[in-house]
This record gives C-alpha cells, sequence and structure tokens, in this order.
C-alpha cells in the first residue's frame, strides 16, 4: 500500500477511485452510514454532493491522489492560526466576580435550570401547556450568572453525561447565547429573550421517542426524518404559549438552518436565516459536539471551534463564527493545555482582554514527566510574577488520564 496522505478537498473534484477518508460538513448532516469508503461510481460523487458535503478528506494511500489539494495537517494548521489571530481582538469581557467566587452560586442556578427544562419536556410530551412564568425568572437567574463571571455557569455546564444530556443541552445553549449577545453588545431586553430561545429551543424533542433520541449509533433514513421533525414540532408548542416572543419562536424553528441552504427544516437561503438563528446554530453545534453522547465522544473545546471556524465556509456565517471565538475563547475553562515550559495544566479562568493567557493550573512536567505540585500560573504576567510562559498547544485529556472538572472544583 502507498503512503498514506490524508488531503482535504471540494466534493465537486471528487473522482472515481478516491478513497473518502472523512465526509466534512455539519456533525450529522449526511446520509452516509459508513465515512471512509472506496468512490466506486459517479452515483456516489452524486449522492455526496446533492447531500450539501461541501468537502471531504481523502486518503491517498488507499486511492487516488488529488496532487494540488492541502493536506489535512496544512488545513488544521492555517485554521489555527487564524483562530489564535481573530483571539488577539477580543471584546470587552466585565467580569464582576471571580471565578470561584461565582462557582457555587453557578451549581445552584445550573440545578434549577436543568430541573425547569426537565418539567417543560415532560409537560411538552404529555400535552400541557407550559408556564412562561416559571421560565423566565430561570433564565434571568442564568443571565444574572453569566453577567457576574461567564466562564463558571459555562464551564460546569461542560460536565454532563449522555443520560442527561438532552437537558442540560437546553441549558448549555441558553448560558452560551446569552453570554454570546452580551459579548456582542445586545440591550438587555434582546439577550433575555435570546436565552429564553435557547432554553426552549429542543422542546419538540419531547415527542421523539427515546430509543430514537438515545440511540447509540448512526440514524437510519427513516429516523433521521424523525429528528428533523423537532425544530417544526417545538415551534408548534411554543407558539401556544401567550406572550412567548418572535425571538424564541425563532431560534426554535431555525436553529438547524445553514448559510448554504442544506439545513432544515425549510432549508432557507442565508439572506432568509435572522441574525439570532444564525448565531444559535454555532451555539447548537458547538455544545453538542463538545458533549459526550450515547453514540460519540465529545471533542475538546479547541478542536470544537477549529471544525466550527472550517464549517464556517458553508454552514455558518463567518462574522459570527469569529465573535463567538471571542466571546468564549480559544481556550475555555477545563481545556487542558501544554506549555512552553513543558508543562501540563488545565484553563481555570480566562484573562478579560488576552484570550492567548488564561489562568493555567498545571500538575505535570512533560519534559521530566513526572507530576508537579499543583500550582496556578497566570500567563498575562512576567517571569517572577506568577508568569512568563505561553500555551503551544491544547491536549486531550484521555492522553494525560485525567478529568480536567477535578482541577476546577466544579463536582
Amino acid at each position: 500500500m502507498k503512503h498514506s496522505i490524508i488531503k482535504k478537498i471540494e466534493s465537486g473534484q471528487l473522482k472515481v477511485g478516491m478513497y473518502i477518508h472523512a465526509l466534512g460538513g455539519d456533525w450529522m448532516s449526511h446520509p452516509f452510514v459508513r465515512s471512509r469508503f472506496l468512490i466506486s461510481s459517479d452515483d456516489e460523487i452524486r449522492k455526496i454532493i446533492d447531500a450539501g458535503i461541501p468537502d471531504v478528506d481523502i486518503d491517498t494511500g488507499r486511492g487516488l491522489d488529488a496532487k494540488d489539494a492541502p493536506t489535512r495537517d496544512e488545513v488544521k494548521a492555517n485554521i489555527e492560526q487564524k483562530i489564535a489571530d481573530i483571539a488577539t481582538q477580543p471584546p470587552p469581557r466585565p467580569v464582576r466576580l471571580s471565578f470561584s467566587e461565582e462557582v457555587a452560586r453557578a451549581k445552584q442556578v445550573k440545578g434549577e435550570a436543568q430541573q425547569l427544562v426537565a418539567t417543560v419536556m415532560r409537560d411538552a410530551r404529555l400535552g400541557k401547556a407550559i408556564e412562561l412564568s416559571n421560565v423566565e425568572p430561570v433564565v434571568q437567574n442564568i443571565t444574572d450568572s453569566i453577567l457576574r463571571n461567564s466562564g463558571a455557569l459555562i464551564g460546569l455546564l461542560r460536565i454532563k453525561d449522555k443520560d442527561d444530556y438532552t437537558f442540560l443541552h437546553s441549558v448549555s445553549v441558553c448560558a452560551l447565547m446569552v453570554a454570546f449577545c452580551q459579548s456582542v453588545g445586545m440591550e438587555q431586553k434582546l439577550i433575555r429573550q435570546a436565552g429564553l430561545g435557547g432554553l426552549l429551543h429542543d422542546t419538540g424533542k419531547a415527542l421523539i421517542a427515546d430509543e430514537i433520541l438515545n440511540k447509540p449509533g448512526r440514524f437510519t433514513d427513516e429516523e433521521f426524518n424523525i429528528m428533523k421533525r423537532h425544530p417544526q414540532d417545538g415551534y408548534d408548542i411554543l407558539v401556544k404559549i401567550p406572550s412567548i416572543g418572535d425571538i424564541p419562536l425563532d431560534i426554535t424553528l431555525h436553529h438547524h438552518e445553514r448559510m448554504d441552504g442544506s439545513g432544515y427544516p425549510k432549508k432557507l437561503p442565508a439572506k432568509d436565516i435572522s441574525i439570532m438563528a444564525q448565531m444559535a446554530s454555532i451555539v447548537d453545534v458547538y455544545d453538542a459536539i463538545t458533549s459526550d453522547r450515547c453514540y460519540h465522544k465529545g471533542m475538546p473545546a479547541a478542536e470544537a471551534l477549529r471544525k466550527i471556524y472550517e464549517w464556517s465556509d458553508h454552514h455558518f456565517n463567518p462574522m459570527h463564527v469569529h465573535a463567538f471565538i471571542r466571546c468564549v475563547g480559544i481556550y475555555p475553562v477545563g481545556t487542558v493545555v501544554l506549555l512552553e515550559s513543558g508543562k501540563v495544566g488545565v484553563v481555570m479562568e480566562p484573562h478579560e482582554t488576552n484570550l492567548l493567557a488564561p489562568k493555567v493550573k498545571v500538575f505535570f512536567n512533560s519534559k521530566a514527566y513526572a507530576h508537579i505540585t499543583p500550582v496556578i500560573i497566570d500567563l498575562s504576567k512576567p517571569v517572577g510574577s506568577g508568569g512568563g510562559d505561553r500555551i503551544i498547544s491544547h491536549e486531550s485529556p484521555e492522553k494525560w488520564n485525567i478529568d480536567p472538572m477535578n482541577f476546577l472544583d466544579l463536582k
């Protein structure tokens, strides 16, 4: 077998005899049972293009080459550099309380919100009316926590297991939408409406059978079509609530629409997708791909941002993607990082203005391959003041056999 090189090409460049290593596009938008296979006919190429898959990775060791195409590593390095450039121009991030001061309150907010979403989903499944008066105070509590210190609640919401994903995903989308809207300077009334939309956006999933919702493998075409009903079902449930507002309805109905018209349920073109729905689509995918699910392991936040940046070529508004990266930071709380000194640590708290210089709790020296006494390093400070180091990469927690959340006192 020839030496394998993974290259990225546009779907229109595919030829019979090329070997698909990975299908590009959104994280669950294609109908293929396999993601690695040899292209054996023009019909397969047509199916890939018709499915709205904009690009693919090919393995040149197992099929035909595309000589001028960039390698996957070249694409990755280029995107990571662009993301780093975005992060050097962060928006103002007002922080009223430290991470440690806000954590206790954030835990309470998370618990209340999770319980509320469970109640909303149960009521929706039973056909009972959803009481907006019970939902709005929870959205306000989330908003207040994000305003005091966004890293605490958002970091806390990264802790999910596959059994409570459905409920906590809605809480996460709410919190991230609030933080996102605040970071771009929206007025408080719009922020609360965006948060309400985030909390209720998946209400339609209450009507999906658990065996489909929690299926530990790829959906059949029929199951995927059932899943794709949830935005419309959610809209139909929420529109019956008096004074619900247009923004939550818009987010619920359109958070799976895509800028290239490949989304659902309406396959809207970019010009017909509202700014709020465009923002919600980014937030929804970001939380989904960073969470452990019954059918996949969540990826590190930094890797997820790279994927979303890449998908912004087709599925997301690049301007909003840039703003979202500045909002959450390229090394969000809980990210495992390798420093230039060789130390390995966990990001504890983002810097207010320099997203490349968070506070990091180091616990291991990779050069000596030995554990060290955990200590917090402020990367924004010079040598001799508790700093003097810099991040060179994000790392997989599995590589170091740790649960980063154990370092954050979040459990």
